[in-house]
């Protein structure tokens, strides 16, 4: 019975001592080998005995379920005497240190926060909601521990951005490993202050190994880069770059819609003494209907012209032919100076890049689109970080994606309240250390191996 008990539960280095049925629960009377008591939780040495924990008084660690009950392991554990971290309550095999769970039960409940809700996980669990972060940190620090590395080691490519989790203009700010396609760092916060946690976490080496930072156009995330990692040679994103242009494109359609509706009501005919609409079946002349349309249609054309032109649907694409057919329309120049940007990023080598940006930025400066000079202004302060996007074939676009994640993550929860709870599960979730569940393959082959033979002792 002792046996099949230890099977259940799948603990090791444990020897049960008998078992009871409380209301709707299973409780579990259980203790460590005697090589394994009285242990420093932080080191695991053994250390002297000092008193008994709670005056003697069992604790009780949540187990996984027995036949749809919930299952308890008890035991009365004592304090010790650790000649490095001082009085310790001792640790046991079954639960991590600081935990009201057992270890199997915390791997399942982190396996399944990464893929579901935590109000679904805590239905499922019977646990509290907010018992749900507290795990994951757990779960992702002994993870991080078990790696033998730091997850900076080996950086050369990195990407940095914000996204928001929470309104208010509550921000978290990421960086994200290229190389590797993983979230390596992340909290909350942005500015310089919270860049400088990261790159204060990274050793002397670490800064000078990264070779490449990839990011939007804020001067201050350049600024500390430039200072703090030498090595690193700074990309402008072409997201964002075409992103300037877009909406630069999208505040000429405005004032060109404006321009038109205004034309439109002033070639509106008004007779003296007559005020208001006009009256019912009452039709305007021609070409007040004529100029009436080509505002509705400059109105309408906002994802025609912001779209790749392989994207468009018919309708649209019918609508930005219809908009060419204007003479001398400054949306139409806007449009195209658009897309000869993003042809610079479809350039096959940095010198072919180089050639079509300034050819763009001469005709850019002199287009008299006032809005589109700005943005001129703006690629000709970061022109070499703008070809080294198309040098190097990279972007910020795995950073987006890992930011798309971050927002699914927030939306599934309903927000976080602690910000903690919320990275460590957004490095369980996007990093590279992935929690599996209990009795998984490759969940620790001589840990399972030790636990059969005592397992088979004991029966």
């Amino acid at each position: 019975m002792k046996s099949l008990l230890l099977l259940a539960l799948g603990l090791a280095r444990t020897v049960v001592l008998g078992a009871r049925i409380e209301a709707e629960r299973i409780v579990v009377s259980v203790r460590p080998y005697k090589r394994e008591q009285r242990r420093c939780p932080v080191c695991g040495r053994a250390c002297d005995f000092y008193d008994m924990a709670n005056r003697g008084a069992p604790r009780l660690w949540r187990a996984m379920d027995l036949a749809r009950s919930a299952c308890y392991l008890e035991y009365a554990p004592c304090r010790v005497r650790c000649p490095e971290h001082g009085v310790r309550t001792e640790a046991v095999p079954w639960a991590r240190h600081g935990a009201r769970f057992t270890r199997d039960f915390e791997d399942w409940v982190a396996w399944l926060a990464v893929r579901c809700t935590a109000s679904a996980v805590s239905e499922l669990a019977r646990v509290e909601w907010h018992s749900v972060g507290g795990v994951c940190r757990r779960v992702y620090a002994e993870l991080e521990a078990a790696r033998g590395a730091s997850r900076f080691d080996g950086v050369r490519r990195i990407g940095i951005d914000e996204t928001s989790y929470k309104k208010g203009h509550k921000y978290v700010t990421v960086v994200v490993d290229h190389d590797r396609g993983c979230l390596i760092w992340a909290h909350e916060g942005t500015g310089k202050d919270v860049l400088n946690l990261f790159l204060d976490e990274l050793t002397r080496e670490q800064r000078r190994a990264i070779e490449v930072v990839t990011a939007d156009g804020a001067r201050w995330i350049r600024q500390l880069v430039k200072r703090r990692c030498p090595n690193a040679r700074w990309v402008m994103d072409p997201f964002h770059v075409v992103q300037w242009m877009n909406d630069a494109l999208d505040a000429v359609r405005c004032e060109e819609w404006n321009a038109a509706r205004a034309a439109a009501r002033a070639a509106r005919p008004r007779p003296e003494g007559k005020r208001g609409r006009p009256a019912k079946g009452e039709l305007p002349p021609e070409e007040v209907r004529a100029l009436e349309e080509e505002a509705a249609s400059i109105k309408g054309s906002r994802y025609a012209l912001v779209k790749n032109p392989e994207d468009l649907t018919d309708g649209q694409r019918a609508r930005l032919e219809a908009l060419k057919k204007r003479a001398g329309s400054r949306l139409v120049r806007a449009w195209e100076l658009k897309e000869d940007l993003r042809a610079v990023f479809r350039a096959a080598d940095g010198s072919e890049a180089a050639e079509l940006l300034d050819d763009w930025m001469h005709r850019a400066a002199y287009c008299k689109i006032a809005k589109v000079v700005a943005v001129e202004k703006k690629v000709r302060r970061r022109r070499d970080d703008i070809i080294a996007a198309v040098e190097l074939g990279i972007s910020n676009g795995r950073v987006e994606a890992i930011n798309n994640k971050i927002k699914v993550t927030v939306r599934m929860g309903y927000g976080f309240r602690n910000t903690d709870n919320l990275v460590a599960l957004l490095m369980l979730r996007c990093g590279d250390c992935q929690p599996q569940p209990p009795g998984s393959p490759g969940e620790g082959e001589e840990e399972g191996r030790e636990g059969s033979e005592e397992r088979c002792c004991l029966g």
